[in-house]
């Protein structure tokens, strides 16, 4: 009588795992039998193709599986999010560990799947930028079998009391608070801000900042006619700005830089200049806004800095040292370009 066998993970295909490398078909049998001939970071991204294209490690390289950690962003669309795994990688390889860049977009791969996918290929140790940790809505269940795993876990930008982890932040109040302080500098006196969804916890923190600089520096009590929530793309800052614009506001300050963008182009829809008109505050400093017209206003997040700081203390904490349980928060810089000018009523006023 026939033995009926059971399936077997499919067998690697150079010609794919090549081609997703970007090396040769002979570059990738030199890493697959462990054998000498190329850099480590040709074999890291090799080892990384393998796993995303969901083979199986060969048993000569599943011992080095140990090395491997998840860095996980909600979506590539908005340029802050490459710049941190871009950072953050950097920064591992240089600990000799292999990144694994999964992105979590709606509709796609969840959180709770990628964390699956991450625990099946041996992962040391998991970093999430922006993700559910952030949405003070969202479950935190996975972060808990995750720890309950004993696998460390590292969060960039959001925190959950109820998580165990470490977590590191740009100081979001701070950051609209400079930002308010600049335009008010500036002579503008109507300032309205357009922000994301406030189930987000960086986005309330932003609301907050804004409420108290408009107390403060303007003595408004209710900021409210003054926000204009939506999405942080650049079609959400068109729809916000555009009511604020049209409330009279002369100065924008934005939850991104994408926001920002959809601002200034919400200004030019309805025949006004930026900065002449309507001056627009950033936020990231993303790659190139310093070079649109005009250059941007923008708050830069530390990218680097909290890179560096999430990766040590993560890795610290897979080398057996637990990392701090309260948050770490890192000071953002204001960088002032041509997209804030004078009030139009205050034209001899000076720049912060």
């Amino acid at each position: 009588m026939a033995v009926k066998r059971a399936a077997s993970a499919p067998k690697p295909r150079l010609q794919d795992i090549a081609e997703f490398a970007q090396v040769s078909t002979a570059t990738v049998s030199r890493v697959l039998n462990g054998k000498p001939g190329a850099s480590e970071d040709v074999r890291r991204s090799v080892l990384a193709a393998l796993d995303m294209l969901g083979y199986e490690r060969p048993a000569i390289l599943k011992t080095r599986a140990q090395g491997l950690v998840g860095v996980v962003v909600p979506e590539l669309d908005n340029p802050v999010f490459p710049a941190f795994a871009q950072n953050i990688e950097a920064r591992l390889s240089q600990q000799g560990y292999t990144a694994l860049l999964c992105t979590q977009s709606p509709g796609g791969t969840t959180e709770e799947q990628i964390i699956e996918l991450l625990v099946s290929q041996g992962a040391s140790g998991v970093i999430f930028v922006s993700g559910l940790h952030a949405d003070a809505h969202a479950s935190h269940d996975q972060y808990r079998e995750l720890a309950a795993r004993g696998i460390p876990q590292a969060f960039v930008n959001g925190f959950a009391e109820d998580v165990e982890g470490i977590f590191v932040a740009t100081d979001d109040m701070a950051a609209i608070e400079a930002s308010v302080r600049h335009l008010v500098s500036l002579g503008h006196e109507r300032i309205g801000l357009t922000i994301g969804p406030d189930r987000f916890v960086p986005s309330q923190r932003k609301i907050a900042g804004f409420r108290a600089a408009l107390h403060q520096q303007l003595g408004i009590t209710d900021a409210d006619p003054h926000i204009a929530s939506s999405l942080y793309t650049m079609e959400g800052g068109h729809a916000a700005a555009a009511g604020l614009i049209a409330t009279g506001h002369t100065g924008l300050v934005c939850g991104s830089d994408l926001m920002a963008l959809g601002a200034i182009r919400a200004a030019r829809s309805v025949g006004l200049s930026v900065p002449d008109d309507i001056s627009v505050v950033g936020y990231d400093d993303s790659l190139m806004v310093a070079f649109i017209d005009p250059p941007l206003t923008t708050i830069r997040q530390p990218v680097s800095e909290l890179s560096a700081a999430v990766v040590a203390t993560l890795i610290n904490e897979i080398g057996g040292s637990p990392g701090p349980r309260s948050e770490l928060i890192f000071r953002p810089e204001l960088v002032v370009r041509n997209s804030t000018h004078a009030a139009p009523h205050q034209v001899g006023a000076r720049s912060s």
